[in-house]
């Protein structure tokens, strides 16, 4: 014989002895002593922020730390004013990226917003308001409608209806009561409980708090965010990948020139270490942060013009290399706006307009009379005085629906058992029509089994087995459809009989009405945003907690998936193994996750990044936060989403909207593509200057240096920077958004691109730049080994020689940065002058230059000298030079690419 289950009040007083607590609650002086031994009832990041460490971790970045070098090595040279603008930078960036960090890690801070800053208790016998951070176990909590509850806590005395949206995704308020005690079910499903930072929505209580702080619920969750850390992001593993390989090349070539110059060209050691050093400056590109930076800023300033709010700038990058998408379907792909569509009865199936049902459908079926009324009775929406519903969105599309259906007589509520999201049902008694009845609304597969008879033909008549088949099957037609579907049925009490105050006794023996079928819309342009996820070759997961039938028709309908996807539900998913949810994954490629938690959002998102996918999940709850944090890309909803889940995230809609995701991944692809462009343009220039280096030491001397240290670090800092910065500005190349994702482990710098840089731009910028050196020369009757320094015939010569070698360098930059524009496309696809910053670069640079060349000052401190009209001739077809070959490599590479 099982043993009866204890009387909730029987069950309550050994807690309250384990508290050390009572129904009158705590002295105030046992309040402040259990303060001092539990602490205050904060969420708290263990160990706070160090921030001097990670300001300084700003500062020793592989790229800052290059230029730290770059720096000590100017100064070493003699070269001040370099060495300054140099550490300029370093001290710029690291402020910039410092202030990204702090503004970034905000989710357990965020948590804490969900603590009210007052508490009603009962102190000393009587009520007091305390601050919330001061509650400790034992105190006795005094709930009303509208009070946050600041504490997890035990109901000893009323009922009170709970959102619990902030917890478990639950949009329906559930109903906590101290006559309810539950055992074998979870923490969050226990009936007689009330937790952290949810919300009373209607009724009184008092309860007894058990935990505060870090010991709640919601502490629970701050503590998993805190515990999932973030990964690095692709972008700074490229960028100290490109550190180290410039770092080499600087090294290698500094390092290289002093045994040359000291043994093939016969200089001084001295002499040759300095050389060495203004070759190391040279080729560290001063510029590559702040190009990177600025990249990503404009990124992230287009995507808060369209609706995504990006948090760290180094996401602008990952966004690009996206390959899967896990998206939500309420509010997400659809618009979150219910609208009952179509009403079944067993007579048929009504299509509701705009416009009531007309007189006669309700006269021929009495059914429609009933679900008006049930609608109207059973439903806690409400209209305000303006006449504007307002509620739950289930429920106020239920109330405009009843008044399309009829007009239902007025109804007193006698009892309300609410909403329950385990039984998946609400029910209320009534008075109306002379009578009392149980009115019953909920999934029709929790309604169903309560329902004895159907309404058919005014008259109730057995719910036979096969009437229980057409019923289902009309359930699923409907779920095909994107509909979602409740079932409303009554019972009419005896005359005499007491209202039921159980559950388990109102809900039984009832009388099916009909169905009701409601429409969440999927918003209009969704479906163009899923084609281009397509031919990006992007995947779409759709990881959703509603009715599988329905979230595959809504994924269906905006062409997520075909006719037969793979549907997985919670159950499922909680069943299998790891290495089974990695098949899955890797097996169908149109996944549907339905009715699924946010701990299976997190298996997977990390199934995914497993596999090497760059995953960006969506989400709006608390729960949702360790998912979030978890994906390469967290997107937060701006409207419907709650501030743990818009600071945990690295991405925030403001417009909740699919399609802005889609946008935000293209932004991110034109941006990878700019820093490579810019990148390239960087590299294209490391030939041209190590060039007349080695010409200088392979000829032994007896050819003269062809460029000064001085004019190479003039070209590299001044005339390089402005035309990078406007690379980053670059539009888009077309077919952006019909290339395949990147994988995670592609390299930002590739082989092919270092051909193209060094071994063709840089090769041609170099000849021509040595072309114009010895156009000078011998036309001034130089022969090798004549002396050109300073008091020699040639001397004059040789300054407008490395003058012409110098200008050479910047026009052939310039002919560089319109062929870095574009990797495959012609210049002409993306417009020559569609890039106006780069037009004002290039002006900004050519000025620059002539005054460089022209100026007194410059020339006594360069050693540049004024060049001839002929000189500047000379020099003018080169950028179309540089720029022409290029453009018919890539012409080559386009044809041979449609060839097939």
């Amino acid at each position: 014989m099982s043993r009866p289950e204890p009387d909730p009040t029987e069950r309550l007083e050994p807690l309250l002895r384990d508290l050390g607590s009572s129904r009158t609650g705590l002295t105030s002086r046992e309040a402040a002593r259990r303060l001092v031994h539990y602490g205050p009832n904060e969420l708290r990041r263990r160990g706070g922020r160090h921030w001097p460490r990670a300001l300084g971790r700003q500062f020793t970045h592989p790229l800052a730390l290059l230029l730290w070098a770059a720096a000590a090595l100017a100064f070493v040279a003699g070269i001040v004013p370099i060495a300054v603008a140099v550490m300029v930078v370093i001290i710029l960036n690291a402020v910039f990226a410092f202030a990204q960090e702090v503004q970034a890690e905000k989710a357990v801070e965020a948590l804490a917003a969900f603590l009210p800053v007052q508490a009603k208790v009962l102190r000393d016998g009587r009520p007091q308001a305390v601050p919330a951070a001061e509650l400790v176990p034992g105190d006795v909590l005094m709930i009303e409608e509208g009070d946050r509850i600041s504490a997890d806590a035990r109901l000893i005395s009323g009922g009170i209806e709970v959102d619990l949206s902030t917890l478990t995704g639950e949009s329906m308020p559930v109903f906590r009561s101290a006559d309810l005690a539950d055992t074998g079910v979870s923490l969050l499903q226990a009936r007689d409980l009330a937790f952290s930072g949810t919300m009373c929505t209607e009724g009184q209580a008092r309860a007894v708090v058990f935990a505060t702080g870090m010991r709640t619920e919601l502490g629970r969750i701050a503590a998993l965010s805190e515990r999932v850390q973030p990964e690095e992001n692709p972008l700074d593993r490229q960028i100290r990948k490109v550190s180290r390989l410039i770092a080499l090349i600087a090294l290698i070539t500094g390092a290289a020139f002093v045994p040359i110059a000291t043994f093939g060209a016969h200089l001084p050691v001295s002499e040759a270490v300095v050389f060495a050093v203004g070759l190391l400056v040279g080729n560290v590109p001063e510029g590559l942060l702040p190009v990177i930076t600025l990249a990503l800023a404009l990124g992230v300033r287009d995507l808060a013009r369209r609706g995504a709010v990006v948090k760290r700038l180094s996401a602008v990058e990952t966004l690009g290399s996206t390959g899967v998408i896990c998206t939500d379907k309420t509010g997400t792909l659809t618009e979150n706006r219910m609208r009952v569509t179509h009403v079944w009865t067993a007579a048929g199936t009504y299509e509701l307009g705009d416009a009531p049902v007309s007189g006669d459908a309700r006269r021929a079926d009495p059914a429609l009379a009933g679900l008006a009324s049930v609608m109207t009775a059973c439903n806690n929406a409400r209209r305000d005085l303006a006449g504007t519903l307002t509620g739950d969105p289930t429920e106020v599309a239920m109330l405009g629906a009843a008044d399309r259906l009829g007009e239902p007589g007025a109804a007193g509520r006698l009892c309300l058992f609410h909403f329950d999201p385990a039984l998946k049902r609400m029910s209320t008694v009534d008075e109306r029509d002379g009578g009392t009845w149980v009115d019953t609304k909920g999934a029709p597969e929790t309604v169903l089994p309560q329902c004895a008879a159907i309404m058919e033909g005014g008259a109730a008549r057995p719910l036979t087995a096969e009437r229980r088949r057409d019923v289902e099957q009309v359930v699923d037609d409907h779920a095909r459809q994107g509909l979602r579907v409740l079932a409303l049925a009554v019972r009419r009490l005896d005359p005499g009989q007491p209202v039921p105050r159980r559950r388990e006794d109102a809900e039984r023996d009832l009388t099916l009405l009909g169905l009701v079928a409601m429409q969440d819309p999927p918003r209009p342009e969704v479906a163009e945003a899923v084609a281009h996820c397509h031919a990006a070759g992007i995947r779409i997961i759709v990881v959703t907690g509603d009715h599988a039938l329905t979230a595959a028709a809504v994924a269906r309908q905006v062409g997520i998936v075909g006719e037969r996807p793979a549907v997985v539900t919670g159950e499922q998913l909680d069943r299998m193994s790891e290495h089974d949810l990695d098949a899955l994954l890797r097996e169908h490629r149109q996944l549907i996750f339905a009715r699924s938690s946010p701990e299976a959002k997190l298996r997977i998102a990390d199934a995914l990044r497993a596999e090497g996918h760059v995953v960006a999940m969506t989400g709006d709850g608390v729960n949702d936060a360790p998912a979030l944090r978890r994906a390469d890309i967290g997107v937060a909803m701006g409207r419907s989403g709650t501030d743990v889940a818009r600071e945990a995230s690295t991405v925030v809609l403001t417009d909740d909207d699919f399609a802005t995701v889609v946008a935000a991944i293209r932004s991110g692809r034109q941006v990878y593509d700019n820093i490579r462009k810019f990148i390239c343009y960087i590299f294209a220039h490391t030939t041209p200057e190590i060039v007349p280096f080695l010409v200088f030491a392979l000829a032994g001397g007896a050819i003269p240096l062809p460029l000064t240290v001085l004019q190479l670090l003039a070209f590299d800092v001044g005339t390089e920077t402005l035309p990078a910065l406007a690379l980053g500005r670059e539009p888009a190349e077309p077919g952006l958004m019909r290339r395949p994702p990147r994988e995670r482990s592609e390299s930002v710098i590739r082989p092919a691109m270092l051909v193209r840089a060094w071994l063709f731009l840089g090769v041609i910028c170099a000849v021509l730049s040595m072309a114009g050196f010895f156009y000078v020369l011998l036309r001034a009757g130089w022969h090798p080994g004549d002396p050109t320094g300073p008091g020699s015939p040639l001397h004059h010569a040789y300054r407008q020689a490395t003058t012409m070698t110098f200008l050479g360098l910047i026009a052939g930059q310039v002919g560089t940065a319109f062929a870095a524009r574009t990797e495959h496309a012609s210049l002409r696809s993306v417009g020559v002058t569609s890039n106006p910053l780069l037009l004002w670069g290039i002006a900004f640079e050519l000025a620059l230059a002539a005054v460089l060349i022209y100026a007194p000052p410059f020339q006594a401190l360069l050693g540049t000298a004024a060049l001839t009209p002929d000189m500047l001739a000379f020099v003018v077809p080169f950028p179309f030079l540089v720029w022409g070959a290029d453009e018919i490599r890539r012409w080559l590479l386009r044809r041979r690419k449609a060839a097939p």
